[in-house]
């Protein structure tokens, strides 16, 4: 499966942005979804996860109640709504998909685990 993350920019703290992942080649309601960030210096880090279906999701501590991951499996496409945005949430977002009919389960909060990665889309915010 490609992925390919769109929808970053600059915004101002407080502010949101929706960021977008559309994928093809693909059975995309085959494959859980996660979502990273990498900011300079760092290393890339789980913000969040979906199952196949959509009916599960769960978060990162840092943006549990202002990030929502949702698909749609008719659209091929998963996004993450950001909202109160900080500016330590400026990083390189990326989408990624693990092997297919991978399991949901904590262990997809590891970068390890996926095989399929978007090329990334930068998310900056201004303080």
């Amino acid at each position: 499966v490609q992925l390919q993350a769109s929808g970053g920019g600059l915004v101002q703290a407080g502010g949101s942005l929706r960021l977008s992942c559309a994928a093809s080649g693909g059975t995309f309601g085959s494959y859980v979804m996660g979502w990273f960030r990498q900011a300079p210096g760092k290393e890339r880090e789980f913000v969040g996860v979906i199952s196949r279906g959509g009916g599960n999701t769960f978060y990162a501590d840092s943006v549990r109640g202002r990030f929502t991951v949702s698909r749609d499996n008719t659209k091929n496409t998963v996004s993450l709504q950001m909202n109160s945005l900080k500016p330590e949430d400026t990083a390189v977002y990326y989408c990624a998909a693990p092997r297919r009919f991978r399991n949901y389960g904590p262990s997809l909060q590891s970068s390890h685990e996926y095989d399929y990665w978007g090329q990334g889309t930068q998310v900056t915010v201004s303080s």
